[in-house]
């Protein structure tokens, strides 16, 4: 089994900063990109920021300059520094990895999605 926990969320006023944190565990024979999606009742889920295992990251519009995701050593936990936080950025925050297994004797990549945390922005 594939998990993904994440953590960090909370109440947080504007202009303040957080952190979100998630750890990939289980089966896994590499974890490709992983990223931060964010949605609120009635919208879309939205991308947020991704990074690669090696390469550039990619942000939505909204949060460059703002937000920044990173990944430690192991590549198998990926952040998300949140600064300059406005109400707008109120939402859950999902986790999301493409990993690959191997099942059946084949290297399938997989979709994981965590939880979710909720950021509230508010004074």
């Amino acid at each position: 089994q594939v998990q993904l926990v994440e953590s960090g969320g909370g109440l947080v006023q504007p202009g303040g900063s957080l952190r979100l944190s998630c750890a990939a565990s289980g089966s896994i024979f590499s974890i490709n990109a992983m990223g931060w999606y964010r949605q609120t009742p009635g919208k879309q889920r939205e991308l947020v920021a991704i990074i690669p295992k090696v390469g550039n990251t990619n942000y939505a519009y909204s949060v460059k300059g703002r937000f920044t995701i990173s990944r430690d050593n192991a590549k198998t936990t990926v952040y998300l520094q949140m600064n300059s936080l406005k109400p707008e950025d109120t939402a859950v925050y999902y986790c999301n990895a493409d990993v690959t297994i191997v099942a059946v004797g084949h290297y399938r990549d997989l979709e994981v999605w965590g939880q979710g945390t909720l950021v509230a922005v508010s004074s």
